[in-house]
């Protein structure tokens, strides 16, 4: 019996044949996912970017939510490097003087992130969407 997705090999040889595609995800799967999505930003931005990638045409919920969890997970990605050049600026200009109180800034950064991350995967979870109060949407 022949497949109706195979075609013939451009050799002529053995058909090739193409996966179908994913079934789309079922609302508690959205939800799972979308709420995976913003409780892997504790581990940085790649979580909500694998699962943006895999579920983005699957559910709807989880595409909305892992691009918004995505989204933060760069802006505190760019915060942390600006906070890490002005860390150093400040420290040569104090003459070492602010490598005492310079570790304050990304400790508070991390605090947030986490803080934030959890109560997207909480809101998330119940099928609630989530907007982090500060992030720039550079993925629409």
């Amino acid at each position: 019996m022949s497949d109706p997705n195979a075609t013939p090999d451009p050799a002529g040889q053995q058909p090739t044949q193409y996966a179908a595609p994913a079934a789309p995800l079922s609302p508690e799967q959205d939800a799972q996912w979308a709420s995976f999505a913003h409780l892997g930003g504790i581990l940085g931005f790649l979580p909500s970017l694998i699962i943006w990638l895999v579920f983005k045409d699957r559910g709807q919920f989880t595409n909305t939510e892992a691009k918004e969890a995505l989204n933060f997970q760069i802006t505190a990605t760019i915060a942390y490097v600006a906070i890490s050049i002005l860390n150093t600026i400040l420290v040569a200009v104090t003459f070492g003087f602010w490598g005492f109180v310079g570790w304050i800034l990304p400790l508070a950064l991390w605090v947030l992130v986490i803080v934030f991350s959890i109560q997207g995967f909480l809101k998330a979870k119940d099928g609630h969407h989530y907007r982090y109060p500060f992030a720039i949407r550079l993925i629409k």
